[in-house]
Formats: structure tokens, C-alpha cells, sequence
């Protein structure tokens, strides 16, 4: 396999806009997907933060969706031709809230593509850059990381796991089932066939079962503080994957108070090692 790096960076600077209006059925399709007794959205309520992950979508035609159900790549994003891709991770800045009703525009920009040598072959990290306006006002900065890996050798064991916090103040068990998992692909029109194609994902990527999405692990974590924390405002969210979790076990979201400003989030996986790391700044 070719991997020309200098060529994938000739994507850097590449820019596209997409325009979008937030709308109360998406909203309220999520509420009941987290099981969560929320009021209908009306007009002018606030959005919860990275709800916004819920516009914005990627509606690619069907004959430009390549085999592992993403949109061919090549286009905005650099044609990266190892296969297995992951949300990595995201840093937000929510500057102001997003509201029922708003018209919103995401301008997003390839901010750097670079690669590294990892312990089962080449790794290649694309760095995304969002800002979201609400009627005209910056309303959210992202920066999205993507991972891209190749598949790993037979046999090749997974990666050990990395140690977990053991002082959670609060905890809430998930249970994964491909029902959830679904529900979240359909309300963020995401195609990746890891998500709820058991055949693709064990016979073609070899892993053990449907991978649970890294936003939402990241939205289960927000879930947890603002059902502890209801009249908190998040001022910022930064998250990182650390391991996949699967639905063929229940895992648990978990998080700790540090202060007034600050909130630990991470996930746990059914055999105690971390899967996704956060910290919420609040005003």
C-alpha cells in the first residue's frame, strides 16, 4: 500500500460550508434515544451542548458511499487509504448557545494532516477545524481529530488497556445494544458500517461487535453531568478516545466534580480499563 503524506497535506486549507436550521424533531428523537423525559423542544430552547453533532449531516448520494458506508474519500477530506477510521477526538469552545428555530452555518477547514508510525503500522491524524454561526454569531469553535489505521495482522493481540480512575463521584451504566447504536447512525445519517453491520465490522475489520460511537460515548458523558449538574452552563468540552467500546457488554460513563469550573468525565470498559477521556469547563 501507498501512503504519500506530502500529497495527503497538498488538503490542508481546504475549506466547505454547509448551511442548516435547528430543528425540535431531531432533538427530541435524541432525548428519547438517551432515555431522558425532557419537554418537547419548543421554539427558542436551548440546544444541550454537542447536540449540534445532530445537524449538519453528511448526505452524500448513494452511488458516492464507499465500502465501509462512508462517502468515498477524496473529497473534502484527503483520500488516506488505510482502512479502519475513527472519531479520535474533539477540543469545543461554546461561545453561545445554539436555539430552536435558528438558521446555523458550519464553515469548516482542513487544518493539518500528518502521520506516525504506531506499534501495528502507520497512523495518520487529520485535524478538522469548525465554527458553527447562529444567525450570523459565532456560536460554537470544533476541532474535530480523525484516525486513520490499517487492519491489524491475524492474531495480532489488542492493545492493553490503560488504567482507570477509581474515585467517580457519579456513575451510570450503559448497556450498548445494537438497537441504541442504530438509532444514533440514523439520527446523524452516519453510514459507517461498524456501527450496525455485525458481519462488516467482526469478518471484515475484526473487531469482537458493533462499536459504540465516539460522540456518543462523548454525549453520554455531557448526559451525566447535566443530570448532576442541571443548571450547570458547559463553557468547554474536550474528549479523547482511548479504547473502542463494544455493544457486546455494558460499560459505564463516569465522572467527578474537580471544582466550581471544572468536571472530570471519562468511560469505563466492562474490564475496567479507560475508553474516552473528557473535562467540561463550566461558567
Amino acid at each position: 500500500m501507498s501512503l504519500d503524506i506530502d500529497h495527503l497535506r497538498t488538503w490542508i486549507g481546504r475549506t466547505t460550508v454547509v448551511d442548516d436550521v435547528v430543528t425540535g424533531v431531531p432533538i427530541q428523537a435524541l432525548t428519547a434515544t438517551l432515555d431522558r423525559d425532557d419537554a418537547p423542544a419548543a421554539q427558542g430552547a436551548f440546544l444541550p451542548p454537542c447536540w449540534h453533532w445532530l445537524y449538519f449531516l453528511p448526505i452524500a448520494r448513494q452511488s458516492e458511499i464507499g465500502p465501509d458506508g462512508h462517502p468515498k474519500r477524496g473529497g473534502f477530506l484527503p483520500p488516506v487509504p488505510l482502512p479502519r477510521r475513527m472519531w479520535a477526538g474533539s477540543q469545543l469552545e461554546f461561545v453561545a448557545p445554539l436555539k430552536v428555530g435558528q438558521h446555523i452555518t458550519r464553515s469548516s477547514r482542513i487544518a493539518d494532516v500528518r502521520m506516525k508510525e504506531g506499534r501495528a503500522g502507520p497512523l495518520v491524524f487529520v485535524n478538522v477545524d469548525h465554527e458553527i454561526r447562529a444567525d450570523g454569531e459565532l456560536a460554537i469553535k470544533e476541532r474535530h481529530d480523525i484516525v486513520y489505521r490499517d487492519m491489524p495482522a491475524p492474531g495480532e493481540p489488542a492493545p492493553a488497556g490503560a488504567a482507570c480512575p477509581e474515585d467517580a463521584q457519579w456513575t451510570r451504566r450503559v448497556e450498548p445494544d445494537d438497537v441504541l447504536l442504530f438509532r444514533y447512525s440514523a439520527l446523524t445519517f452516519n453510514g459507517h458500517r461498524i456501527h450496525y453491520d455485525r458481519k462488516y465490522v467482526t469478518e471484515v475489520e475484526g473487531y469482537p461487535g458493533l462499536i459504540v460511537h465516539g460522540p456518543l460515548i462523548a454525549t453520554l458523558l455531557l448526559d451525566l453531568l447535566r443530570t448532576r449538574l442541571p443548571e450547570a452552563t458547559v463553557r468547554a468540552f474536550s474528549f479523547r478516545a482511548v479504547k473502542p467500546l463494544f455493544d457486546i457488554a455494558p460499560f459505564t460513563v463516569c465522572g467527578r466534580q474537580l471544582d466550581a469550573e471544572t468536571v472530570r468525565l471519562w468511560a469505563r470498559t466492562p474490564e475496567g480499563h479507560l475508553a474516552m477521556e473528557a473535562t467540561a469547563s463550566l461558567y
